[in-house]
């Protein structure tokens, strides 16, 4: 290697590690300060379901991964709706070779102090699973199917709060 290349590399790395101070989370601390706090006195409101159960886990830990349970400022109320496609079918079977699953999450954000609504939006997702002879293996996919979408609602759902907290004014 010339010695040119070995300059190159060297600048371009000292480049690089001089910038690597200039970037920051787009809804963090320094960025919005309060933030966090609000997102963390979110109290999320029990959801029905084995895909509430999975969701409300979900947003309790990304929005409060702490373990600390401050008094809530907010409440989320979460309703969700499964459904089920299966656009692939085995022609010489005539069974379905796989599936797909939506969720789609109705949510409302609310001050507790007054009842004054936040925000109220809706969060979609969908995961796709095989589907094979054996009814055991159908039913752990579903489900398996129904956790990767409890997780993306959840991550869609905490980025729209974190949004609408970090931009109220008061």
């Amino acid at each position: 290697m010339s010695c040119s290349r070995v300059l190159a590399a060297i600048a371009g790395l000292s480049l690089a590690g001089g910038l690597t101070g200039c970037f920051q989370p787009l809804y963090s601390e320094s960025a919005h300060p309060g933030l966090v706090e609000d997102l963390r006195a979110i109290e999320v409101a029990p959801i029905p379901n084995r895909i509430g159960h999975y969701l409300a886990n979900d947003l309790v830990t990304d929005l409060n991964g702490t373990g600390q349970s401050p008094p809530p400022k907010y409440r989320l109320m979460v309703t969700v709706t499964l459904g089920t496609g299966t656009p692939t079918v085995n022609s010489e079977l005539n069974v379905a070779t796989s599936a797909t699953v939506t969720g789609e999450a109705n949510y409302t954000l609310i001050k507790i102090d007054g009842g004054a609504q936040v925000l109220k939006s809706n969060a979609t997702a969908a995961a796709a699973y095989d589907r094979t002879q054996d009814r055991y293996n159908d039913l752990r996919a579903a489900r398996d199917a129904e956790i990767r979408i409890a997780r993306a609602l959840s991550s869609e759902i905490s980025l729209r709060l974190a949004s609408a907290l970090a931009g109220k004014t008061s």
